[in-house]
């Protein structure tokens, strides 16, 4: 029987702790009374650093559900992104598939037993794909499709309308695990690997407590990350987009060397700031977008740890 582990990255949740807690163990409990998990299945909360109650109440749910309910204590705030990769890695050679979802149970935790079907017909990864944003603001639903959409321009290979809501055998976390990249964007790494795929569609619900922890700020930041780590084509653009400039520039020195031996030519100065400020700004933004890239170059090659595990309760138990 297959062994299911549920990661659950957590950042000052203390309001919904108890309640995904208890939802999820309610899905492991159905699914091992219909055959398709190991009794041995868990949920691993992983704590991001959090600043309220969050660890205490994993280490609450753990003691009151041992077999059930485990969990990774990181030394410090490393970010959604970095808090989901150690998880992953900690339960790969715990289990024979996970499921990654956020603490929030704005996913719909009934279509774990469907990705936990087309597992057992041989998909390594399963994607939770949003049938619809119905319960997002016009804003960031706008924005959110400009994402994809943009993302896809770029060049990146993303699935539309996912987040970080999947399923993966143990041979696709390992295989994960081998990319070591500091810049992480696990929705451009996962569709890297290669393996089978197959996604189950759901309608997303609203927060059942708290806030996100995902505001516009850390949304572009994600959304520049997901480009600049994937893509060189931004570079690409800019170097066409100054080609374009200077054919037009060749152009209207043409044009003002003609004015001027037709006697056309009158005094003024307004085009002659504006084209200043356009080139320079220009320049200046070809310099940032490559220094930005130069930035990640440099974060690389450091080859400093993505996270560090103070704690981890359950199987294979690292203590203080």
């Amino acid at each position: 029987m297959d062994r299911l582990g549920i990661v659950v990255p957590c950042y000052n949740e203390e309001e919904v702790l108890k309640i995904s807690s208890e939802a999820l163990r309610g899905v492991l409990d159905r699914l091992v009374r219909s055959g398709k998990i190991s009794d041995d299945s868990f949920v691993m909360f992983v704590n991001d650093g959090s600043r309220d109650r969050t660890w205490e109440l994993i280490e609450e749910e753990h003691k009151a559900h041992p077999h059930q309910v485990f969990g990774v204590k990181l030394a410090g705030n490393v970010g959604h992104q970095f808090a989901l990769t150690a998880g992953l890695t900690t339960v790969a050679t715990m289990c024979d598939m996970s499921v990654s979802i956020d603490a929030d149970l704005q996913d719909d935790v009934d279509v774990i037993e469907e990705m936990v079907d087309k597992f057992h017909e041989g998909k390594d990864i399963v994607y939770g794909v949003r049938r619809e944003r119905k319960t997002d603001t016009f804003f960031k639903r706008t924005t959110a499709q400009g994402f994809y959409k943009l993302m896809d321009a770029m060049g990146v290979r993303t699935v539309y309308n996912h987040a970080d809501f999947r399923l993966m055998s143990r041979r696709a976390m390992e295989q994960f695990s081998m990319y070591g990249e500091r810049n992480l964007y696990l929705r451009g790494i996962i569709p890297l690997l290669g393996y089978e795929t197959d996604c189950v569609y759901y309608d997303r619900k609203e927060r059942v407590a708290g806030e996100s922890k995902y505001p516009l700020r850390k949304m572009l930041a994600l959304a520049f990350d997901g480009i600049s780590s994937f893509s060189t084509r931004p570079i690409s653009m800019v170097l066409t987009l100054g080609i374009i400039i200077m054919v037009l520039a060749i152009a209207a020195a043409i044009y003002a060397l003609v004015s001027y031996f037709m006697g056309r030519v009158q005094p003024g100065w307004t085009s002659l700031i504006l084209s200043l400020w356009f080139l320079g700004g220009l320049q200046l933004f070809g310099i940032g977008l490559v220094g930005k890239y130069i930035g990640k170059i440099y974060i690389e090659v450091k080859q400093r740890p993505r996270f560090n595990v103070e704690k981890v309760l359950g199987d294979g138990e690292k203590e203080d």
